[in-house]
Protein backbone atom coordinates (compact mmCIF):
# COMPACT_ATOMS: atom_id res chain seq x y z
CA UNK A 1 0.00 0.00 0.00
CA UNK A 2 3.24 2.23 -0.26
CA UNK A 3 4.08 2.05 3.63
CA UNK A 4 5.27 -1.01 3.99
CA UNK A 5 8.77 -1.20 5.03
CA UNK A 6 10.76 -4.33 2.85
CA UNK A 7 13.99 -5.36 4.41
CA UNK A 8 17.27 -5.86 2.11
CA UNK A 9 16.95 -9.39 0.40
CA UNK A 10 19.96 -12.17 1.96
CA UNK A 11 21.55 -14.46 -0.74
CA UNK A 12 21.86 -17.82 1.20
CA UNK A 13 23.67 -20.84 -0.11
CA UNK A 14 22.54 -23.03 2.39
CA UNK A 15 25.62 -24.72 3.03
CA UNK A 16 27.53 -25.21 6.29
CA UNK A 17 30.24 -22.97 6.93
CA UNK A 18 32.15 -26.06 8.42
CA UNK A 19 32.63 -27.92 5.75
CA UNK A 20 33.28 -25.03 2.44
CA UNK A 21 34.59 -21.56 2.50
CA UNK A 22 33.17 -18.69 0.72
CA UNK A 23 34.01 -15.92 -1.32
CA UNK A 24 31.56 -13.21 -2.35
CA UNK A 25 31.86 -10.64 -5.05
CA UNK A 26 30.09 -8.16 -6.22
CA UNK A 27 30.19 -6.88 -10.15
CA UNK A 28 32.97 -9.19 -10.30
CA UNK A 29 34.93 -7.67 -7.30
CA UNK A 30 35.96 -9.94 -4.54
CA UNK A 31 33.88 -7.89 -1.10
CA UNK A 32 36.24 -7.21 1.69
CA UNK A 33 34.77 -9.16 4.59
CA UNK A 34 32.14 -11.30 2.51
CA UNK A 35 33.12 -14.72 3.47
CA UNK A 36 30.09 -16.38 5.24
CA UNK A 37 27.55 -18.69 3.83
CA UNK A 38 25.25 -16.08 3.11
CA UNK A 39 25.89 -12.08 2.11
CA UNK A 40 22.89 -9.10 2.70
CA UNK A 41 23.81 -7.15 -0.49
CA UNK A 42 23.19 -3.24 0.49
CA UNK A 43 22.40 -2.35 -3.41
CA UNK A 44 21.33 -3.74 -6.81
CA UNK A 45 23.62 -4.94 -9.07
CA UNK A 46 25.39 -8.84 -9.66
CA UNK A 47 26.46 -10.87 -7.00
CA UNK A 48 28.10 -13.68 -7.56
CA UNK A 49 29.63 -15.98 -5.17
CA UNK A 50 32.65 -19.14 -4.99
CA UNK A 51 32.58 -22.23 -2.85
CA UNK A 52 35.25 -24.63 -1.74
CA UNK A 53 34.59 -27.59 -0.48
CA UNK A 54 37.31 -28.06 2.65
CA UNK A 55 37.54 -31.46 2.34
CA UNK A 56 38.17 -32.20 -1.77
CA UNK A 57 39.42 -28.64 -2.36
CA UNK A 58 36.44 -28.44 -5.42
CA UNK A 59 35.10 -25.32 -6.40
CA UNK A 60 31.96 -24.24 -7.81
CA UNK A 61 30.47 -20.94 -8.47
CA UNK A 62 26.81 -19.04 -8.88
CA UNK A 63 25.53 -15.76 -9.29
CA UNK A 64 22.05 -13.38 -9.42
CA UNK A 65 21.16 -10.39 -9.86
CA UNK A 66 19.65 -7.51 -7.37
CA UNK A 67 17.74 -5.57 -8.54
CA UNK A 68 16.83 -2.52 -6.52
CA UNK A 69 13.09 -1.41 -5.92
CA UNK A 70 10.95 1.06 -4.07
CA UNK A 71 7.52 2.88 -3.86
CA UNK A 72 6.92 6.11 -6.49
CA UNK A 73 6.95 9.50 -6.28
CA UNK A 74 4.17 10.15 -8.35
CA UNK A 75 3.28 13.84 -10.11
CA UNK A 76 0.70 13.91 -13.09
CA UNK A 77 -0.57 17.46 -14.70
CA UNK A 78 -3.65 17.87 -17.90
CA UNK A 79 -1.53 18.66 -20.46
CA UNK A 80 -3.96 19.80 -22.48
CA UNK A 81 -6.13 23.23 -22.44
CA UNK A 82 -9.58 23.36 -20.95
CA UNK A 83 -12.23 22.66 -22.99
CA UNK A 84 -9.95 20.47 -25.28
CA UNK A 85 -11.80 18.13 -27.36
CA UNK A 86 -9.01 15.53 -26.04
CA UNK A 87 -7.77 15.58 -22.75
CA UNK A 88 -4.99 14.43 -21.38
CA UNK A 89 -3.09 13.24 -18.30
CA UNK A 90 0.80 12.93 -18.32
CA UNK A 91 2.19 10.96 -14.71
CA UNK A 92 5.33 10.25 -13.79
CA UNK A 93 6.61 8.45 -11.08
CA UNK A 94 10.72 8.24 -10.04
CA UNK A 95 12.48 6.59 -7.61
CA UNK A 96 14.45 3.43 -7.71
CA UNK A 97 12.35 1.04 -9.15
CA UNK A 98 10.18 0.21 -12.41
CA UNK A 99 6.57 1.76 -12.28
CA UNK A 100 3.52 0.99 -14.21
CA UNK A 101 0.18 3.31 -14.22
CA UNK A 102 -3.67 3.02 -13.62
CA UNK A 103 -6.44 5.64 -14.50
CA UNK A 104 -9.42 5.69 -11.91
CA UNK A 105 -8.51 2.08 -10.99
CA UNK A 106 -8.67 0.98 -14.54
CA UNK A 107 -6.01 -1.42 -16.37
CA UNK A 108 -2.29 -1.18 -15.44
CA UNK A 109 -0.03 0.36 -18.30
CA UNK A 110 3.68 0.83 -18.83
CA UNK A 111 2.63 4.01 -19.67
CA UNK A 112 2.33 7.20 -18.09
CA UNK A 113 -0.07 9.02 -20.83
CA UNK A 114 -3.70 8.80 -20.41
CA UNK A 115 -6.18 10.27 -23.60
CA UNK A 116 -9.58 10.58 -24.00
CA UNK A 117 -9.68 11.50 -20.44
CA UNK A 118 -13.72 12.91 -19.06
CA UNK A 119 -13.96 16.27 -17.40
CA UNK A 120 -13.86 16.13 -13.72
CA UNK A 121 -11.35 14.44 -10.51
CA UNK A 122 -8.84 11.52 -11.38
CA UNK A 123 -7.41 9.68 -9.43
CA UNK A 124 -3.77 8.53 -10.94
CA UNK A 125 -1.75 5.06 -9.15
CA UNK A 126 1.78 4.10 -9.40
CA UNK A 127 2.74 0.87 -8.37
CA UNK A 128 6.25 -0.85 -8.53
CA UNK A 129 5.83 -4.10 -10.69
CA UNK A 130 7.72 -6.25 -8.05
CA UNK A 131 5.55 -5.08 -5.24
CA UNK A 132 7.00 -2.63 -3.74
CA UNK A 133 4.41 0.09 -2.64
CA UNK A 134 2.26 2.80 -4.38
CA UNK A 135 2.22 5.96 -4.90
CA UNK A 136 -1.53 8.03 -5.75
CA UNK A 137 -2.28 11.57 -6.69
CA UNK A 138 -5.69 13.53 -8.04
CA UNK A 139 -5.78 15.35 -11.02
CA UNK A 140 -8.35 17.86 -12.32
CA UNK A 141 -9.87 18.29 -15.97
CA UNK A 142 -11.94 21.32 -16.84
CA UNK A 143 -14.92 21.03 -19.64
CA UNK A 144 -18.43 21.13 -19.75
CA UNK A 145 -21.67 19.02 -19.69
CA UNK A 146 -23.05 18.76 -22.73
CA UNK A 147 -26.36 18.71 -21.68
CA UNK A 148 -28.28 18.27 -18.01
CA UNK A 149 -31.75 17.21 -16.78
CA UNK A 150 -33.22 19.31 -14.24
CA UNK A 151 -36.03 17.11 -13.24
CA UNK A 152 -35.48 16.49 -9.71
CA UNK A 153 -33.98 12.91 -9.87
CA UNK A 154 -30.83 13.92 -8.28
CA UNK A 155 -29.00 13.20 -11.69
CA UNK A 156 -27.37 16.03 -14.03
CA UNK A 157 -30.37 18.66 -12.15
CA UNK A 158 -27.75 21.64 -12.58
CA UNK A 159 -25.31 22.43 -15.06
CA UNK A 160 -22.00 24.30 -13.96
CA UNK A 161 -18.21 23.68 -15.59
CA UNK A 162 -16.88 20.61 -13.96
CA UNK A 163 -13.29 21.06 -12.24
CA UNK A 164 -13.74 25.12 -12.50
CA UNK A 165 -13.78 25.05 -8.42
CA UNK A 166 -9.93 25.62 -9.13
CA UNK A 167 -9.95 28.93 -10.26
CA UNK A 168 -12.56 30.74 -7.92
CA UNK A 169 -11.80 33.82 -10.34
CA UNK A 170 -13.50 32.82 -13.09
CA UNK A 171 -16.82 34.13 -13.98
CA UNK A 172 -19.53 32.28 -16.13
CA UNK A 173 -22.60 33.59 -17.72
CA UNK A 174 -25.25 31.79 -19.33
CA UNK A 175 -27.60 33.12 -22.24
CA UNK A 176 -30.69 32.20 -24.14
CA UNK A 177 -30.72 31.44 -28.14
CA UNK A 178 -31.33 35.11 -28.69
CA UNK A 179 -28.15 36.23 -26.15
CA UNK A 180 -30.48 37.68 -23.27
CA UNK A 181 -28.20 36.80 -20.05
CA UNK A 182 -30.60 34.51 -17.84
CA UNK A 183 -27.58 33.74 -15.12
CA UNK A 184 -24.37 34.38 -13.49
CA UNK A 185 -22.16 31.35 -11.77
CA UNK A 186 -20.24 30.88 -9.28
CA UNK A 187 -17.15 28.63 -10.31
CA UNK A 188 -17.47 27.53 -6.30
CA UNK A 189 -21.42 27.12 -6.17
CA UNK A 190 -23.65 24.19 -7.42
CA UNK A 191 -24.91 26.26 -11.03
CA UNK A 192 -28.02 26.63 -12.95
CA UNK A 193 -31.35 25.01 -12.33
CA UNK A 194 -32.62 25.36 -15.47
CA UNK A 195 -35.05 28.53 -14.35
CA UNK A 196 -35.36 32.26 -15.00
CA UNK A 197 -36.78 34.61 -12.40
CA UNK A 198 -38.32 31.17 -10.40
CA UNK A 199 -40.18 30.09 -13.97
CA UNK A 200 -38.93 26.97 -15.60
CA UNK A 201 -36.94 27.30 -18.98
CA UNK A 202 -37.94 24.94 -21.84
CA UNK A 203 -36.29 22.44 -23.28
CA UNK A 204 -33.47 24.02 -25.91
CA UNK A 205 -30.00 25.02 -26.42
CA UNK A 206 -28.25 27.51 -23.82
CA UNK A 207 -25.45 29.06 -24.19
CA UNK A 208 -22.61 30.45 -22.08
CA UNK A 209 -19.03 32.08 -21.59
CA UNK A 210 -16.63 31.62 -19.02
CA UNK A 211 -13.53 33.99 -18.62
CA UNK A 212 -11.28 32.26 -16.60
CA UNK A 213 -6.97 31.88 -16.28
CA UNK A 214 -6.08 29.12 -18.07
CA UNK A 215 -4.26 26.73 -15.29
CA UNK A 216 -1.39 25.75 -18.10
CA UNK A 217 -0.05 29.43 -18.43
CA UNK A 218 -2.11 31.49 -16.32
CA UNK A 219 -3.01 33.11 -19.29
CA UNK A 220 -6.41 35.56 -19.33
CA UNK A 221 -9.08 33.26 -21.64
CA UNK A 222 -12.71 33.27 -22.89
CA UNK A 223 -14.61 30.05 -24.30
CA UNK A 224 -18.02 29.99 -25.78
CA UNK A 225 -20.25 26.94 -26.30
CA UNK A 226 -23.91 25.80 -25.56
CA UNK A 227 -25.51 23.03 -24.18
CA UNK A 228 -28.62 21.64 -23.91
CA UNK A 229 -31.41 21.56 -21.30
CA UNK A 230 -33.66 18.24 -21.35
CA UNK A 231 -36.93 17.69 -19.63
Amino acid sequence: NGTEVVGPPVLDTGLSEADYSFIWQYNGVDIAGATGSSYMPAQGGSYSVVVTDLMSGCQSSDSTTVTESGPPVVTAEVTTLAFADDHVIQATATGPGVYEYSLDGGPWQESGTFTGVSAGEHIVTARDVNGCGIGVVQVLVIDYPKFFTPNGDGYHDTWNIVGISSIPGAKIYIFDRFGKLLKQLSPLGEGWNGTYNGELMPSDDYWFAVYYNEPRDNSNKEFRAHFTLKR
